[in-house]
């Protein structure tokens, strides 16, 4: 698989070693968003749902433990969450990238937009922080 898909994509999920994420349950943020394909440019609205570090995207918003997601975004694994109206020329647009790989968003009002970037980027913040202690502990053990 390339980077993308396992950074950006649904094979992760599947990938993940015992670990598993009760996404219906108490989200730490949900909503609408139109994201654009990572192939095919295409721009989709989905259902995005923020959860211990990994932002989930699913069909509708009817989200149940039997929901299947249609992609997942690692967040430790990005570095930065940010405005792109200039590069997309679009309102409300915004991109998470990983240093190699970058996804397009747009939300429905400017608010939405500043909502999920304050989201993520605290998701990214305390992700990244938690894993960097957890390597820490194991190497001084």
């Amino acid at each position: 698989p390339t980077v993308g898909m396992d950074i950006f994509g649904s094979r992760k999920l599947a990938q993940q070693k015992g670990i598993e994420v009760e996404f219906w349950r108490d989200p730490e943020r949900v909503g609408w968003l139109t994201k654009q394909g990572e192939f095919i440019k295409t721009w989709r609205r989905r259902w995005f749902v923020l959860k211990s570090g990994k932002l989930f995207w699913f069909k509708d918003d009817h989200v149940t433990s039997t929901s299947q997601p249609r992609g997942v975004i690692e967040v430790n694994l990005c570095l930065s969450i940010k405005g792109a109206e200039e590069v997309l020329n679009k309102a409300n647009a915004f991109e998470i990238s990983t240093g190699e790989e970058t996804m397009y968003f747009l939300a429905d009002t400017e608010r939405e937009k500043e909502d999920w970037i304050n989201a993520v980027g605290r998701a990214i913040v305390r992700h990244s922080t938690s894993i960097m202690s957890e390597d820490l502990k194991d190497y001084t053990t």
